[in-house]
């Protein structure tokens, strides 16, 4: 008498793995993974023994070593003989500072010539084309070159600033324009002064919270809240008691002409001034054309619908369209915002001390070690890539479209 075996009883076959369909994708996966792995470890091994050959050992040592050279701007505290890793972490915070100041002007600048080009205007609209047009389709090394060179020529040295000089003054004798940089006003936090921070703070909280509710109150019921100065009393007003109740804790540290230019406040230097707004009026153009695409993908029915029910045109844009043309906007506006963090680079062009200026241009000379330099480049630039696209990425699944 013979007995059939089960397969399933008889243990998990190899030929199971091939001819499943539960476990067949799955396999090759795996295979696929292993078989990368390998290549990649085969290539790194072949790498690491050809530059030991050459003498040329990986080693990350020099960053201990006095960088030997000054940086202009500097967030951190830096000198010349501090080392070469803080004159790295120097340049990190200042090519972050450009790419988040870039990206807030940029996404402001292309909305409102995004906006501005379907308006119903003629001039407006052929405006904001000439301004797409131009600036998207010049390079924007040369309108870093450009503005850098209108800032150095146009406008007036420290020295002109002096009290027998009519030639300049400081505007409402707080902010000094100087062909070296805008001098701004330096707070200085007196006893309290958190308080006033933590007080501004929650205000920004409440006045999101506030239009938050309106907007649902708005959808729930169609009553419809005033938007634009409970916002306001709502941000400054609290702070603005607090600061005069606490006795004004926070002073201004005003910029003064001693000798050939200025002392105290903050300088903003002309590089950081020309890189950031070449690289806001450049993507801005970018940005113009994904929100122009964004409200065009709204259908007409849905601003027909808000505008028969009585809302005006800037609330039908700012509740009906907008909300549903970022949608589409965001996804490219990720990008965008990539370009923008990837071509501060370009800040060496006019001597802004980014992190590929200072690691990847004196640090790499100074010591030639071009292999570490350049690695560290490119883990820098690949992990705030990363976190510019899970921040977006975050805010990008909180605007779409919810399935019931």
């Amino acid at each position: 008498m013979s007995t059939v075996t089960d397969p399933d009883k008889g243990g998990f076959r190899v030929s199971k793995l091939l001819s499943d369909t539960r476990y067949r994708a799955i396999t090759f996966q795996v295979i696929a993974a292993i078989a990368l792995f390998a290549v990649f470890f085969y290539l790194g091994r072949n790498l690491i023994s050809n530059l030991r050959a050459a003498g040329l050992n990986i080693s990350f040592g020099f960053l201990e070593d006095t960088a030997g050279y000054d940086v202009g701007q500097a967030l951190i505290p830096y000198s010349s003989q501090s080392s070469n890793w803080q004159a790295a972490k120097v340049g990190i915070l200042n090519t972050m500072l450009v790419a988040f100041l870039g990206c807030i002007t940029a996404t402001i600048f292309g909305v409102i010539a995004g906006v501005l080009r379907l308006s119903k205007n003629w001039i407006v609209s052929r405006l904001m084309a000439a301004y797409v047009e131009a600036f998207r389709n010049v390079p924007v090394l040369i309108w870093i070159l450009i503005i850098y060179a209108i800032m150095t020529v146009s406008l007036p040295s420290p020295s002109a600033f002096r009290g027998d000089e009519p030639d300049s003054t400081m505007l409402f004798g707080l902010f000094a324009f100087t062909n070296r940089g805008i001098y701004i006003p330096n707070p200085i936090w007196g006893p309290g002064s958190l308080i006033v921070v933590g007080t501004f703070i929650a205000s920004i909280i409440g006045m999101f919270a506030y239009r938050s509710y309106a907007k649902k109150l708005l959808f729930d019921t169609g009553k419809l809240l005033p938007m634009g100065w409970p916002s306001v009393l709502i941000l400054l007003l609290p702070t603005i008691l607090i600061f005069f109740v606490l006795g004004r804790p926070i002073g201004l540290d005003i910029p003064a002409l001693t000798g050939f230019n200025f002392s105290g406040g903050i300088k903003v230097g002309a590089p950081l001034i020309a890189l950031w707004f070449a690289l806001s009026i450049y993507t801005g153009a970018f940005i113009a054309e994904n929100v122009r695409a964004g409200i065009q993908a709204v259908s007409h029915g849905q601003t027909e619908a808000a505008a028969a029910l009585g809302l005006r045109p800037r609330r039908i844009m700012n509740l009906v369209v907008l909300p549903q043309a970022l949608r589409v906007i965001i996804p490219p506006l990720i990008s965008q915002y990539l370009n923008l963090t990837k071509n501060s680079s370009l800040a060496i062009a006019v001597g802004y001390a980014d992190v590929t200026a200072t690691l990847g241009g004196i640090t790499l000379n100074q010591t030639g070690r071009a292999i570490e330099c350049v690695l560290l480049l490119m883990l820098f630039y690949l992990a705030i890539s990363l976190a510019i696209s899970a921040i977006m990425n975050v805010y990008n699944n909180s605007v779409k479209l919810k399935e019931r």
